[in-house]
């Protein structure tokens, strides 16, 4: 047992730490992704070089720049809740027992939750309200929220028994008192199911209401939650204390249902306590989700083989590739998912009243947006993913062998940052459609091509295989997405889009080859410690913004016109 003075000195640590991440990760989001969402552009709904929106922009526009905001925010605490972890216990078995124990809790959300909600719920309940069928729409959802809780209590407690036979399954390369932690750790995380669903539920509903702030705002509380609670447990000395992190994790998906009451009370809340097999919505969403349950069945596949593969390569390898995945998704997460969020009840919508001019150019306008923002992030990531990663992570028990570890599946992971971003909107306009199978078997297929493409990569890249596979494997379903969606929805303003990837990917080189010649003539000078690699990161992205700019102007991208414009009214009301 420590004494009160060393557990004076860990805690004074914890809190120097936890300061010093806070500076450096404030630092960073306002120079690295402030400029970015400056991006994010309103379109007209009209002939081009029309200056008025459509009502329906405007929502969306107001919707999406929330979320992203909102996004941001969460991102940010999210970045500091996994350098915090990287401070305290470094990159090794710990960290890699607690990646390893969200499969299993994950596995079972997506299964009987996530499927459901994302592809099935949204678009049946969201027609009964555009049609203004209220009550039933609430019966439906009654006996769809009965129907999960009641299969997924049942299989939280069958996954609590055999969670160890399950641990040794998806890493078998693990130590065993590695296991034991992994054990315990998912056996904390399988609560976090129960509640997720209750607050996946309740945005499923509010989302149809238009309403999207609660959940949101419950995105932020929920990694403020782990933040607070993994920080105050922490003890580097004992590995097994990083389950105050897991504790936080089941405290926020509390916190994230709360906070969604009030909005869900505000628009009539009416629970059944029914389950109506019989009822024709509640087919309707079996029926659509029947195929997504499957795909993300399968999907795990792909989880089981990558921490396999993981366990038996070096310790930390598991984490590397994780917390570079978590780097690779801010953009993801911050605008294409909150695009897609914000644009796929108005697609449903407009799916269901036939208006197909709108639909196309709602989908044109989310993927050119997301296009034209992702690519030069992810060619600025690429050539600075080693300051990036120093500012963000090299603290504490993280050193810089950590860094040059991690920079490797960074590297192929941010390759597919615009591929993942377009496959967030793609399958959701196949569900706006209310055909589900399509984007399962094309996903099924890209599953396949990335359980692939480990098995051939992970011998010469080692654990940048496995990021490589994603990478890859995301390409694939985009371009599967895009030809089927053509041949089911016709025209589709497919040249707008290509012409926007070419201008965008054009300046985007453009822009890599300034930083990386600024770079390469900074660092020298400055350094790699910390406040060194902050400036470096820092004036690299201004470079970069300024000259991805200068080229979206020279080559007359509509889409960087369209920024300035926003740009300009939003200074003109100052």
């Amino acid at each position: 047992m420590l004494h009160k003075s060393h557990k004076g000195s860990r805690k004074a640590s914890q809190v120097t730490l936890v300061l010093q991440v806070v500076s450096d990760l404030k630092l960073f989001f306002n120079g690295y992704v402030k400029d970015a969402i400056i991006r994010v552009v309103d379109h007209d709904d009209g002939e081009k070089g029309s200056t008025r929106m459509s009502s329906t922009n405007r929502i969306l526009i107001k919707a999406a720049g929330f979320l992203m905001a909102a996004q941001l925010v969460s991102r940010i605490l999210g970045f500091l809740r996994e350098t915090l972890m990287a401070g305290f216990y470094g990159q090794n078995a710990a960290t890699d027992a607690y990646n390893t124990a969200f499969i299993l809790p994950d596995l079972l959300y997506w299964l009987l939750v996530g499927g459901v909600l994302s592809a099935a719920f949204i678009p049946v309940f969201s027609e009964y309200i555009a049609k203004g069928n209220e009550d039933e729409g609430w019966r439906v959802a009654s006996s769809v929220a009965n129907l999960i809780f009641l299969t997924l209590g049942v299989f939280t407690l069958i996954g609590l028994f055999l969670t160890p036979y399950f641990i040794h399954l998806v890493v078998p390369g693990f130590e065993p008192e590695n296991k034991v932690l992994a054990t315990h750790l998912t056996r904390i995380l399988l609560l976090q199911p129960l509640f997720m669903a209750l607050s996946g539920l309740t945005m499923g509903i509010l989302n149809s209401y238009k309403i999207f702030w609660p959940s949101a705002v419950g995105t932020v509380l929920y990694n403020a939650s782990i933040i607070f609670f993994g920080t105050i447990l922490a003890d580097p000395s004992r590995p097994e204390s990083i389950s105050g992190f897991a504790i936080g994790v089941v405290i926020g998906a509390i916190a994230n249902f709360a906070v969604q009451i009030p909005a869900l009370r505000k628009v009539g809340i009416r629970y059944y306590p029914i389950i109506d097999w019989r009822n024709p919505g509640v087919r309707l969403i079996g029926a659509l989700a029947l195929p997504i349950i499957l795909s993300y069945s399968l999907n795990q596949i792909q989880v089981v083989v990558n921490n396999n593969f993981g366990s038996l390569l070096f310790p930390g390898s598991i984490s590397a590739v994780w917390w570079s995945y978590r780097l690779f998704q801010l953009p993801v997460g911050i605008f294409a998912l909150a695009i897609a969020v914000a644009t796929f009840p108005t697609m449903t919508e407009q799916a269901a009243l036939k208006r197909w001019d709108d639909f196309r150019q709602t989908l044109s306008n989310a993927i050119r947006m997301v296009i034209f923002i992702t690519l030069p992030i992810s060619v600025g990531m690429i050539v600075l993913r080693f300051p990036l990663i120093r500012v963000l992570f090299e603290h504490g028990h993280f050193t810089a062998d950590d860094t040059l570890t991690m920079a490797i599946p960074l590297f192929y992971f941010s390759i597919g940052i615009t591929s993942q971003a377009v496959i967030q909107i793609l399958p959701r306009i196949f569900y706006a459609l209310k055909d589900t199978w399509t984007p399962v078997v094309l996903g099924i297929i890209a599953m396949a091509v990335n359980i692939l493409a480990m098995v051939l990569l992970v011998g010469p890249l080692e654990h940048g295989g496995l990021a490589f596979a994603t990478t890859i494997a995301a390409f694939v379903n985009m371009l599967l997405l895009f030809y089927f969606l053509r041949k089911k929805f016709g025209k589709m303003d497919g040249w707008a889009m290509f012409w926007t990837s070419i201008k965008s990917l054009v300046a985007s080189l453009v822009m890599g080859g300034v930083i990386w010649v600024w770079s390469e003539w900074l660092t020298p000078m400055m350094g790699v410690r910390t406040l060194a690699s902050f400036i470096i990161l820092g004036t690299g992205t201004v470079v970069g913004v300024v000259a991805f700019a200068g080229m979206a102007k020279i080559m007359g991208m509509q889409e960087y016109e369209q920024a300035m414009g926003l740009l300009h009214r939003k200074i003109g009301k100052r």
